[in-house]
C-alpha cells in the first residue's frame, strides 16, 4: 500500500517528545494509527541518532511471547539503555492481557517516553482515565482529508472532478488499493461492521446488534439534522422496533466513543452560551455512508457539511451548531481566541439560496470572520464582509 506523509499528526507527536505523558494515538479503525507510529519512529531515527527505540508490534509472531504483561514489562526493562533517550512504542497494545499494569509501572519509573496504539475496543477515549493512572495525551487521527487524498493519488489539478469522487469514496485509505467500486465499498463495510460487532457489541455486551445498526443508519440518514435519543426511539418504535430512549441514547454514546460519529452541540451566538438540549451528529467519513446506504435519500449539501465539520475538527477547532434567534448557523468553530462563523452550501448560484445562506451571517454583530463555503468553482470572493470560498479550495487550504 502506498504511504504518504501526514505532517499534521507528526507535528503533534514531535511537540510531545519527552513530555511526561503517555501518548496514545486514537481514531476510527483503519485511519492510519499504526502507519503514523511507524513514521514517527522513522522521524526519531533521523533526529536523535543515539536514541534507543523499543518498538513492539504485538500483531507480529516474533512478539507473541509478550502478550502477558509480566513478560512485556521484563522485555522492555531488558532493552532499556542508560544515558540516552528511551522511546517505547507499542502497536496494538491491547493484545497483551492487562497491558495497562505494565504501562503504568513503566510510566511511573519516568525512564521511557511512551507511545501506544490499539483497537478502539480497548482504547476508547472514555476508558483512558480508568486504564492509565498517570497523565495521558491523545493524538486523534482522522481518515484521509481531501488534501491527503490528492497527495495519495498525485492529483495536481481538476479538483472538482476528484472532489466528487472523494465525497463518495471517503478517506479510509485501505479502500484505495482495490480496483473496482464494489470491492472498495465492501472494504469500508467490513471496517464498519467490525467496529459495531467487535468494538461495541462484543466488548460492552450490547443487547442487540440489529438495534445498534438501526440507530447508526438513522444517524447516517440524518447527518446535519437535529436529533435526540427520544425522537429516534419514537421513530424506531413506530416502525416496529422494540426499544426506548435510554437504550438509544446509550447506543449513540457508544458510536461516538468508537469515533464512528461526532456530536456537535448547539451554541447560542447572541447569549454566548452552550445549549444542552438537542445535537447534530456527523459521520467520521462520508465513504461509510455511501458504502452502507448507497445513494438512498442522498443530500449532497449535507455530505459537504459533514466533510467541512470533520475538517474543522482535524484543524483543531471545537465545533458547534450556531443558534441566532430563530435562525441557524451551520458551524461556530473556536480555537483559543479564534472564532469562525461558517455556512455550507452545495449550490449558491440561485439568488434565493444565496440570500438564505448569507442572511444569518449578516445578522451577527461581532467582528469574527464569517465564511460561506460552497461549490463555487471560482476564486475566493467577498460579499459584505463574508468570505465566499470554494469548498475544495478551502479543504486544500
Amino acid at each position: 500500500m502506498k504511504l504518504i506523509e501526514r505532517p499534521l499528526y507528526l507535528r503533534q507527536l514531535e511537540g510531545l517528545i519527552n513530555t511526561p505523558d503517555i501518548k496514545i494515538i486514537t481514531g476510527i479503525r483503519r485511519s492510519g494509527k499504526s502507519k503514523l507510529l511507524g513514521a514517527f519512529s522513522d522521524y526519531i531515527v533521523k533526529t536523535d541518532a543515539s536514541a534507543n527505540i523499543i518498538y513492539i508490534d504485538l500483531t507480529k509472531i516474533k512478539f507473541e511471547h509478550l502478550k502477558e504483561y509480566h513478560a512485556l514489562n521484563d522485555y522492555i526493562e531488558e532493552k532499556y539503555r542508560d544515558g540516552v533517550n528511551n522511546y517505547l512504542m507499542i502497536d496494538e497494545v491491547q493484545l497483551c492481557e492487562k497491558f495497562e499494569l505494565a504501562i503504568n509501572s513503566l510510566h511511573s519509573d519516568e525512564k521511557y517516553d511512551i507511545y501506544l496504539t490499539g483497537s478502539n475496543a480497548f482504547l476508547l477515549s472514555s476508558d483512558l482515565a480508568t486504564l492509565f493512572t498517570g497523565r495521558h495525551m491523545e493524538i486523534h487521527v482522522y481518515p484521509f482529508s481531501f488534501k491527503e487524498y490528492c497527495a495519495y493519488f498525485d492529483i495536481g489539478g481538476d479538483y472538482d472532478e476528484h472532489f466528487e469522487r472523494y465525497i463518495k469514496l471517503g478517506g479510509l485509505s485501505g479502500s484505495y488499493t482495490y480496483k473496482n467500486d464494489s470491492d472498495k465499498e465492501k472494504y469500508i463495510r467490513d471496517v464498519y461492521d467490525t467496529i459495531l460487532i467487535r468494538d461495541l457489541v462484543e466488548k460492552y455486551r450490547l443487547g442487540s446488534a440489529a438495534l445498534l445498526k438501526k440507530v447508526a443508519e438513522y444517524l447516517m440518514d440524518n447527518v446535519s439534522n437535529i436529533s435526540s435519543s427520544r425522537n429516534i426511539s419514537n421513530i424506531l418504535v413506530a416502525n416496529g422496533t422494540e426499544t426506548n430512549y435510554k437504550t438509544v441514547g446509550s447506543y449513540i454514546d457508544h458510536l461516538c466513543h468508537a469515533f464512528v460519529f461526532y456530536e456537535a452541540r448547539r451554541y447560542d451566538v447572541r447569549g454566548k452560551t452552550y445549549l444542552q438540549s438537542l445535537s447534530k451528529y456527523y459521520l467520521a467519513d462520508t465513504g461509510i455512508r455511501f458504502a452502507v446506504l448507497g445513494k438512498r435519500n442522498m443530500d449532497w449539501g449535507r455530505m459537504l457539511e459533514n466533510i467541512v465539520f470533520i475538517e474543522l475538527l482535524r484543524r483543531g477547532y471545537d465545533v458547534y451548531v450556531g443558534k441566532l434567534y430563530q435562525k441557524e448557523i451551520d458551524f461556530v468553530a473556536m480555537k483559543g481566541n479564534e472564532k469562525l462563523y461558517i455556512q455550507v452550501s452545495d449550490d449558491i448560484s440561485g439568488e434565493e439560496t444565496f440570500r438564505r445562506e448569507v442572511e444569518p451571517l449578516l445578522q451577527i454583530r461581532d467582528a469574527y470572520p464569517k465564511i460561506l463555503l460552497a461549490r463555487t468553482r471560482h476564486e475566493e470572493s467577498d460579499y459584505e464582509g463574508i468570505s465566499i470560498i470554494d469548498i475544495p479550495r478551502w479543504l486544500l487550504g
